[in-house]
């Protein structure tokens, strides 16, 4: 399951030698999308406590996309679902806007600094959308940032907002794959010593099996040479060419990463969570476990090699990409010190490791699952499952785990979920039958959308506590029968719809967002609960005056050393699972990091669409996020004390 190289001669006591403090940049700034490179999501600061954490107030908005880019283009048109997390540098915000361009303004009162040059588009109205958040580095009295706005990778001076004309051509690379491949992502680069790293996020084809390899690259900081590039789908001779059988690795494709990267900084490690192979719900055409696809692996930055691998799901039949950057942590476990990392997935697991040797910390075992009946599959007999921690969401889905709130619900719930196949997690998908006697597909739960989410979760290097925000969302995993004038795959994925409960509601029992707490010293879970209302006001169930139900949605964490702030995640993110309340996704919460405890909420007129930061400006401590919905215009939205 693993191979380890290229740590050879690397002693305990030069690691824990180690400073930290290259994984968390300057006190009280926030210099990378997580918080720093191993993605914490963690701040020291202290300053907005429990005692005072209600007298939090908007202090200043910002529109996201300038009003100088407005006007120059007053037909401009871009998403409301502004994902983009600001990063803070020497007293500068910095971020993507909503069509892919970098701003910089102040973060005293969100006024402008600088917009990109925006020449390079020409006359015509531009389109884009907005990145997750952007790169940084500086040499001396160089200081530049890194960004993605498909289909290129760009280097921005941070000091004027102009193109590093020295960089590739004119401060552009061009990551089109081929004219067939299209290049699309939004996820930020990550700057490791000498290299600017990018993955890609890439459309799957459910209609053929042939696909270009999600290949991770690496560019020379200063010049943008490409320095190597790692192909998640090993060649003839490449270790794990095996797992490929009928010389499947010859046309398959995808595995990406598009999700973030993160990395140590002092190892020069970086960890790449890759997602599933090309189809990602059938794979007849790709029979064996299919490596890298699922896996997390370390490379080394300087050279693009190999150190280690763990593959999370054999032979993917059901989308369950690993969506979450890996967590860097350094825990202390039966009294000895690990530098650890952390894969949380779609799957609820907690997959934990030595970062530095790939060694399991926790013993993690091949257990049976269910075999395909889709004619034509190739499945694996097993998959892993750790022993700690345990997971952290709902594993699989029986009668006993639908809505009960009333006799009448659970008996409509029954009824709704006749057509389908139920089973634990891993059940495979199923195909879908026009045949009212014959099922629909399978009701796979944890989902496509599901357990963890891409907001990652927030690590307390103090305390050793992980808290995981997750969603508990089944979908219809179904499957029908390829089109042969137009599809070369024996079956392709079907509608992959979620399932409305009796009346609107949810089909499982609550909760339907949740936080969990683990100490990661000890792999066990201290507190969970739910994040969120949910539908506790609905028609149906309002007279039962229930507690919280949890809100289903791509909830986004941010911790502190006083207090851990999760938003819930505004529905227009695309496939938000149904069952929220009226005011779905507009509320941001802090809870007690010992009890789980809400010590205070506030809403807005959107939900959060992106990971909050904070940072401290001139003695003051300030939380920014972003927002945005379907009918809410997306901005940045600053709060402090008074």
């Amino acid at each position: 399951m693993m191979r380890n190289s290229l740590i050879q001669g690397i002693t305990l006591l030069t690691l824990f030698a180690s400073s930290s403090a290259a994984q968390q940049g300057t006190q009280g700034e926030w210099h990378l999308h997580g918080g720093d490179a191993g993605y914490t999501r963690y701040s020291s600061l202290d300053q907005v406590t429990a005692d005072n954490v209600t007298d939090l107030d908007i202090v200043w908005r910002r529109p996201s996309v300038d009003t100088s880019v407005t006007s120059r283009w007053p037909d401009l048109r871009h998403s409301n679902q502004l994902q983009s997390t600001p990063i803070m540098i020497d007293g500068v915000l910095y971020a993507s806007n909503s069509i892919g361009l970098l701003e910089a303004f102040d973060p005293a009162n969100g006024e402008t600094i600088w917009v990109q040059d925006t020449t390079f588009l020409g006359s015509e109205t531009p389109r884009g959308t907005a990145g997750r958040s952007v790169a940084y580095w500086e040499s001396d009295n160089d200081r530049r940032l890194f960004a993605i706005r498909a289909p290129y990778l760009m280097a921005i001076d941070a000091a004027t907002g102009q193109f590093i004309e020295s960089f590739g051509t004119d401060g552009l690379i061009d990551l089109t794959y081929n004219e067939e491949t299209a290049y699309r992502g939004t996820s930020p680069p990550l700057v490791v010593k000498d290299v600017v790293i990018v993955g890609s996020a890439m459309a799957d084809h459910p209609y053929t099996k042939e696909q270009h390899p999600g290949d991770v690259r690496a560019y020379d900081v200063k010049t943008g040479e490409l320095r190597w590039t790692w192909s998640p789908i090993p060649q003839a001779g490449d270790p794990g060419v095996e797992t490929w059988l009928d010389d499947s690795w010859t046309y398959s494709g995808m595995a990406n990463v598009w999700t973030m990267f993160s990395a140590d900084l002092d190892l020069g490690y970086v960890y790449l969570p890759t997602g599933a192979p090309t189809n990602d719900m059938y794979g007849g055409h790709r029979p064996g476990n299919n490596l890298y696809a699922n896996s997390l692996v370390c490379v080394d930055a300087t050279t693009g090699e190999m150190v280690w691998y763990f593959q999370t799901v054999h032979h993917d039949l059901w989308d369950y990409d690993n969506n979450v950057a890996p967590i860097l942590m350094d825990i202390t476990v039966d009294g000895t010190e690990i530098k650890a990392v952390v894969q949380l997935t779609k799957q609820a697991i907690a997959y934990t490791f030595n970062r530095v040797t790939g060694e399991p910390i926790w013993p993690i075992v091949e257990r049976p699952v269910l075999g395909s009946n889709t004619p034509g599959e190739w499945i694996s007999p097993t998959q892993p499952f750790p022993t700690k921690p345990l997971p952290f969401d709902r594993h699989g889905v029986t009668e006993d785990d639908l809505i009960d709130f009333t006799p009448e619900l659970r008996a409509e719930a029954v009824e709704i979920l006749k057509p389908y196949i139920l089973g634990p997690i891993f059940t495979p998908p199923s195909i879908r039958s026009n045949n009212p006697e014959d099922t629909k597909g399978t009701f796979q739960l944890p989902g496509s959308v599901g357990g963890a989410e891409w907001g990652g979760a927030g690590f307390d290097p103090e305390t050793g506590m992980l808290y995981i925000p997750s969603v508990t969302a089944g979908f219809v995993a179904d499957l029908t029968p390829g089109n042969p004038d137009r599809m070369n795959v024996r079956y392709t994925r079907g509608n992959r719809e979620f399932i409305a409960g009796p009346r609107g509601l949810p089909l499982t029992k609550p909760p339907y967002g949740r936080i969990t707490a683990i100490d990661m010293n000890t792999g066990e879970h201290v507190w969970m609960v739910p994040n969120g209302d949910g539908p506790r006001e609905h028609s149906a169930i309002a007279h039962l005056n229930l507690p919280a139900l949890g809100q289903p949605g791509r909830a986004m964490p941010l911790l502190t050393k006083t207090l851990l702030f999760v938003s819930e995640g505004d529905p227009i993110m695309v496939r938000t699972p149904p069952g929220g309340g009226p005011d779905a996704g507009k509320k941001l919460r802090a809870f007690d990091k010992n009890t789980g405890a809400v010590v205070w909420e506030t809403m807005f007129e959107a939900g959060s669409n992106g990971s909050p930061i904070t940072y401290l400006h001139e003695g003051k401590q300030y939380v920014v996020l972003p927002i945005g919905s379907l009918s809410h215009q997306g901005e940045w939205i600053a709060l402090a004390l008074p």
